[in-house]
């Protein structure tokens, strides 16, 4: 090797110390991620496991190696913890913790009882099996960030492999008591892998947190608050340049609106809009798109629709807003909408379906509201 072992142990230990502090620095400025803590307190705790097995370099003792497995298991169990609630949002703690109590109680058990050679074997595997719990975590989860989740959940699985190699090692040697610190070809080998694969599972890890947040960020701008559906910036934002044919546009505007937060509060308008947005949600398909582009002004795009189709889906939510009753801590309210509805002549933008649309809407609110107007063609509820 290049490399002489306790130096590759040092840059191990100076490598997940700084990624350890890195990562708990910024868990202190977004406290709501705990899985950067659990992978901070997980790797300060692999630092250790690595600083005690460097210390039997020097002078083998099976309390050291105890120690030191003691330390990698807790470690890996941490960050298989944190793996889990970035990756589902769920800690699967159950399971991490499952695994490394029985991965502690089989490997102190075997070491007390005078196989501490056995004792490595299972240390080794219990490891490999939390990072390929891992491996499993980042994998099913690569539909976020394909190329980077599937880029961790390799690191994941080489470094497992390489625990397992090293227990393997061990017991094809049939090295089941140790007299000295294992040294076989499976242990240089895993030496490479952790310093290279803790650096690499940490700048991926970072990244990956990193992205998502900026990508959170981008969804709360382009996101209306109150009712979660896309805001005017978002809507005008849609990458058509021009809309096809057979895409209509409706408009809709709650009634008299600035009467119900008069009467009832603006708590309560804020139960009606958000009530009328899950309306809309229910009545429209999977591929159309709905936005809230004013204060009672709600949006909603149709694609690959007919005048007919729209027609229906507008005044189904028109006569369903109708009959709702909105409870509210002032009590129960009752409103109506008015709509307008644009269809695309194949050469406009969403801008100018916009346009048509709140004419139409216009129309509607001039005739006695509670109605829909389509642009050149009335339909009267």
């Amino acid at each position: 090797m290049l490399l002489d072992q306790f130096s590759i142990i040092v840059a191990i230990g100076f490598s997940g110390a700084s990624l350890a502090l890195t990562l708990f620095m910024m868990w202190v400025v977004q406290k709501s991620e705990y899985h950067l803590l659990n992978w901070s307190i997980g790797l300060g705790l692999i630092v250790a496991g690595v600083a005690f097995f460097g210390g039997l370099v020097e002078s083998y003792h099976e309390s050291l190696l105890l120690a030191s497995f003691v330390f990698l298991i807790t470690g890996f169990g941490l960050l298989h913890t944190g793996s889990a609630e970035f990756c589902s949002g769920q800690s699967d703690s159950q399971i991490s913790l499952a695994v490394v109590i029985l991965g502690l109680l089989a490997t102190s058990a075997v070491v007390a009882l005078g196989y501490s050679g056995l004792g490595a074997i299972a240390g080794n595997i219990v490891i490999g099996i939390l990072l390929a719990l891992s491996t499993h975590q980042y994998w099913t989860a690569r539909k976020e960030a394909p190329l980077l989740m599937a880029a961790n959940a390799t690191l994941y699985l080489i470094a497992s492999a390489s625990f397992l190699a090293c227990g393997y090692a061990l017991a094809r040697q049939g090295q089941f008591v140790l007299t000295a610190r294992p040294a076989n070809w499976a242990e240089d080998l895993n030496s490479i892998v952790v310093i290279i694969g803790l650096t690499g599972i940490g700048g991926l890890s970072l990244t990956l947190h990193q992205a998502r947040v900026a990508n959170r960020h981008k969804r709360e701008a382009m996101t209306d608050a109150l009712t979660g559906l896309m805001n005017r910036r978002a809507f005008l934002q849609n990458p058509m340049s021009s809309v096809p044919t057979g895409t209509a546009l409706v408009v809709m505007d709650l009634d008299h609106f600035k009467r119900i937060n008069d009467r009832f509060g603006h708590d309560s308008g804020d139960r009606v809009l958000k009530a009328f947005a899950d309306l809309i949600l229910e009545n429209i398909r999977s591929g159309d798109l709905a936005a809230r582009i004013g204060g009672e002004e709600f949006c909603i795009l149709l694609p690959n629709s007919t005048q007919r189709a729209s027609a229906t889906i507008a005044e189904q939510i028109r006569a369903k807003i109708e009959e709702m009753r909105t409870p509210t801590y002032a009590g129960s309210i009752r409103t109506t909408v008015s709509g307008g509805i644009a269809y695309s002549r194949g050469d406009e933008s969403i801008q100018s379906l916009l346009i048509r649309a709140d004419e139409a809407l216009y129309e509607a609110k001039a005739d006695g509201r509670n109605r829909i107007k389509a642009a050149r063609l009335s339909l009267v509820a």
